[in-house]
């Protein structure tokens, strides 16, 4: 089984943007720890990240042509893109994604209250840190049906 791991705009700044928000936690360090833990759960995590919008999306249409399932943490594109959602939609009506968030997003200021994939999502981790991706992870890795 392989699995998609998305990070959106600014997640390339972890470790040195907000950390008294997100953590001292590199992207680095966070992709190193989902290919481990994947390689311990017997499964492939393809990590990416991308500031931008259309390459996000053209990786969701990638994993929903392999009926891959997604872990995706879209950054502000979560209270902004609706093509962002349209694109996880078809990989929604297939192997699923969970939306994961660092902070707890609904602690904070009203406009990141909001997310555009949560209604479609399998589930949304938010406020665990880093440990959502591992969570996800751990999750997908126990439930997902192989094709």
């Amino acid at each position: 089984m392989t699995i998609l791991v998305l990070n959106g705009p600014n997640l390339n700044r972890l470790g040195k943007r907000q950390p008294e928000i997100y953590g001292a936690t590199t992207l680095a360090d966070v992709e190193k720890q989902m290919l481990s833990r994947a390689e311990e759960l017997g499964v492939k995590v393809v990590c990416r990240q991308s500031n931008h919008e259309g390459e996000l999306i053209e990786w969701v249409h990638e994993a929903a042509d392999n009926g891959w399932p997604v872990i995706i943490n879209p950054g502000g594109f979560t209270h902004t893109s609706v093509a962002l959602r349209d694109a996880l939609a078809e990989v929604a009506d297939g192997a699923g994604f969970i939306e994961v968030h660092i902070s707890n997003v609904h602690a904070r200021e009203p406009f990141r209250q909001h997310s555009y994939l949560s209604p479609i999502a399998r589930g949304v981790i938010a406020g665990l840190g880093v440990d959502g991706y591992r969570l996800a992870l751990d999750h997908i890795a126990r439930t997902q049906q192989l094709p």
